[in-house]
């Protein structure tokens, strides 16, 4: 058994996996303030800090090697795609090991940084007989794709089915869909990044996917509701106005009247009539029609919003912008895509 130094895993793992950016946020240390009344001390000249050694991660061990699949090279191009947007990132796969279910491996691997700022961290997983997807150690117990190409499934079921407002290109080489809730506050910020890559990848087919979490959002589906209707009389250009107006006034849907106001107030900022969207949002096939577009989050397995999802890959669209339009830049890479 290898245990060298177990300091990272489950929730954190599975960061790594699905969107590898915890390690961008950092806190800016500050000088304290003089004393009420004095002066501030005499500023020293800061000290050079010490220089930092590459992280070296332990050698395997050839007998940690019990399991024919995945091969270790399955594993390392699987990483490749994952974490390969990060240029500092490295990491060694340590034990590839039979379990006692036939068919199910457990791979170990250590992640470290070329800087050395960051202590070694080990990331723990099983990969299924299937060879096509892998579950991270619980507390998660998360199914994710595992393989050379874990997003391709994903891809294609998106190119097929997304079919949410879009602004951008008509081709769906560079697809990112995003899907949301008008009434999640995360999703309202996360607008200011959508806007971004909008204008930084024009190459790109941006589709907005409904979600609408009822349980926690009692108006959501009904602003979902509206979204469709304005996006079916109005065309692309007027529901994205829509969204803007919706989620610029998204206090408004804290209570089933104040959603009124908003909804109404947004509709006709982008020359509708209410009055005719509202009636369309009532019918059984604009519901039928938000309902699938839940599945479709559902079956791949949307766990949050906002999520942001490019050519299969999955990113929480509030991320940082400049980890997120990196992400997509080498999501493109890999998939053989020009973005501009």
């Amino acid at each position: 058994m290898i245990r060298p130094f177990r300091l990272f895993a489950g929730a954190a793992a599975l960061a790594f996996l699905v969107s590898p950016v915890a390690s961008v946020f950092a806190q800016e240390q500050v000088p304290p303030a003089p004393p009420q009344g004095g002066t501030a001390p005499a500023q020293q000249p800061p000290s050079s800090p010490a220089p930092q050694a590459p992280v070296e991660l332990p050698k395997p061990d050839p007998a940690n090697f019990t399991a024919t699949s995945p091969t270790k090279e399955a594993v390392n191009e699987f990483l490749t795609q994952s974490l390969g947007f990060d240029e500092n990132r490295i990491w060694e796969v340590e034990a590839i090991q039979k379990t006692p279910i036939e068919g199910f491996s457990k791979v170990i691997v250590y992640l470290g940084d070329k800087s050395g700022k960051n202590k070694p961290q080990e990331l723990d997983f099983y990969v299924l007989p299937d060879g096509k997807h892998l579950i991270v150690v619980p507390p998660n117990d998360e199914i994710q794709a595992f393989g050379p190409k874990p997003y391709a499934v994903t891809r294609t079921e998106l190119q097929q089915n997304a079919n949410g407002p879009y602004k951008g290109a008509a081709g769906k080489d560079l697809e990112l869909v995003e899907f949301a809730d008008f009434q999640c506050p995360h999703c309202k910020d996360a607008q200011a990044n959508m806007e971004k890559l909008a204008t930084d990848f024009p190459k790109a087919r941006i589709v907005f996917q409904n979600y609408p979490l009822e349980k926690i959002h009692a108006q959501a589906k009904r602003a979902a509701a509206y979204a469709v209707c304005v996006a079916k009389l109005g065309g692309n250009n007027a529901f994205f106005q829509f969204a803007d107006a919706v989620f610029e006034g998204q206090d408004g849907l804290n209570t089933p009247d104040g959603a009124t106001l908003t909804l109404n107030s947004s509709v006709t900022k982008v020359g509708l009539d209410p009055a005719k969207i509202t009636a369309c949002a009532a019918t059984p096939e604009t519901d039928q029609e938000v309902e699938n577009s839940v599945k479709l989050a559902q079956k791949i397995e949307v766990n949050q919003t906002p999520t942001l999802v490019v050519n299969g890959r999955q990113i929480p669209a509030n991320v940082p912008y400049d980890v997120l339009k990196k992400i997509i830049e080498f999501q493109a890479k890999q998939d053989g895509v020009a973005v501009r």
